[in-house]
């Protein structure tokens, strides 16, 4: 084996530790407390719960069951009057970020090398009772989890689009929201992808042999979160200051890669209602839109949810008769466009709607986060066909947009 430069071994205090976080009393304190309720939750567990993954799910009751209750729009009216959306998201983000930092300068200093190799081959129905570093280094991966959580909750309420956590598919909306899962990804991979560059030679050496073997054994959930927090005690010599560093990082990385998502979606959805409200043809509108997101006949998420969201408001335009009602209907059934029909609808848009149209066209085709050559070559179609011209600087404004 090679041995490595002695620069990959150790990270000074000074790559990670920043200056700027200095934590109130009153924040600490809050800390405190609610380490101390983890500490509670935590004593309830078992081994056994920790290799089969059941400790997971009840950290997810324990974490979500009252939460939902209690937090939604007017909760974050209350606590931040006046804030648009985004304001209050950077907070909550910010805010958790802390908490985490927080936690891992007062429970990593138990930490040692020995927690994974204690918790992968031990095992034990009864309730958990690891020396005092493996205990920290459960109720540390516990909170730090409970935070991200939490705030990829929180997203999702303040732009709008409340998770529902009676419903399975978003119940594992928000796990893969928290901690950016996805089917199938291989021990140390999903981690191994996001580090920061100062960390990765020494996790790259500490993922293997018996500690692998021992990652593998739990589900993929219980697998990823282990993985994180192995990182924050496998550098020699500063535990605490990387626990803390790791810990602000990994949750404000979970709440900004959140934000991301479901601020998408919000973009969507108000794209969706715009070109709606902006049409008195939404046939139309409807025809040319599946015309450009079907050219490659490969529908991507962004433009699925365009597609559904535009048959959702135009549903609930009660303004229009039976026959629109019936179009809309045809539409959501219908496999190929008709391009005759398209033309002859197109033919009777005026002058004055032609641009809404080919405006929303450009969004079809940029909401995914590019255009390609074919996309483009239909809106230059678009565009002769509606008598108006070709707008590159439009496109251009339209795809920084939704990059």
């Amino acid at each position: 084996m090679e041995h490595a430069d002695k620069s990959d071994e150790y990270v000074s205090t000074e790559d990670i530790v920043d200056e700027e976080f200095k934590p109130s009393e009153e924040e600490t304190n809050y800390v405190k407390r609610e380490v101390a309720r983890m500490r509670e939750f935590v004593s309830g567990l078992s081994l056994d719960d920790l290799k089969s993954g059941d400790w997971f799910a009840k950290l997810l009751a324990f974490s979500m069951n009252q939460y939902v209750t209690q937090v939604d729009a007017d909760y974050f009216k209350e606590k931040y009057p006046n804030l648009p959306p985004d304001a209050v998201v950077d907070a909550r983000i910010k805010m958790a970020a802390n908490y985490a930092a927080i936690e891992g300068a007062l429970s990593s200093a138990a930490y040692t090398g020995a927690v994974a190799a204690t918790i992968g081959s031990g095992g034990g129905s009864s309730p958990l009772t690891l020396p005092a570093g493996g205990a920290s280094f459960i109720v540390d991966m516990s909170y730090t989890s409970y935070l991200q959580l939490r705030v990829a909750y929180d997203i999702s309420v303040l732009y709008g689009l409340p998770l529902n956590l009676h419903d399975p598919d978003d119940t594992w909306k928000l796990v893969k929201l928290a901690f950016g899962i996805k089917a199938g990804e291989a021990a140390g991979g999903a981690v191994m992808k996001g580090l920061p560059d100062f960390i990765r030679p020494t996790i790259k050496k500490f993922f293997s042999g018996s500690t692998l073997e021992a990652v593998k054994r739990f589900p993929v959930v219980g697998k990823h979160l282990l993985q994180r927090n192995i990182i924050k005690f496998s550098i020699p010599g500063i535990t605490i200051p990387v626990t803390t560093a790791v810990n602000r990082w990994t949750t404000k990385a979970a709440g900004t890669r959140t934000k991301s998502l479901i601020r998408r979606q919000a973009q969507i959805i108000e794209a969706a209602q715009r070109i709606v409200a902006q049409t008195d043809n939404i046939e139309v509108v409807l025809a040319t839109l599946w015309w450009i997101i079907n050219i490659d006949e490969d529908v991507k998420d962004e433009e699925r949810l365009l597609l559904h969201y535009l048959t959702v408001s135009a549903e609930q335009n009660t303004d229009n008769g039976e026959e629109y009602l019936r179009y809309i209907d045809s539409f959501k059934n219908q496999i190929e466009v008709d391009e005759d029909d398209l033309w002859s609808r197109i033919k009777g848009i005026s002058q004055e709607d032609a641009p809404s149209l080919y405006r929303a066209a450009v969004i079809a085709s940029a909401v995914d986060g590019k255009i390609s050559k074919q996309e483009l070559k239909l809106l230059e179609l678009l565009a002769d066909r509606l008598g108006i011209p070709h707008n590159a600087q439009l496109i251009d404004e339209i795809k920084r947009q939704w990059k």
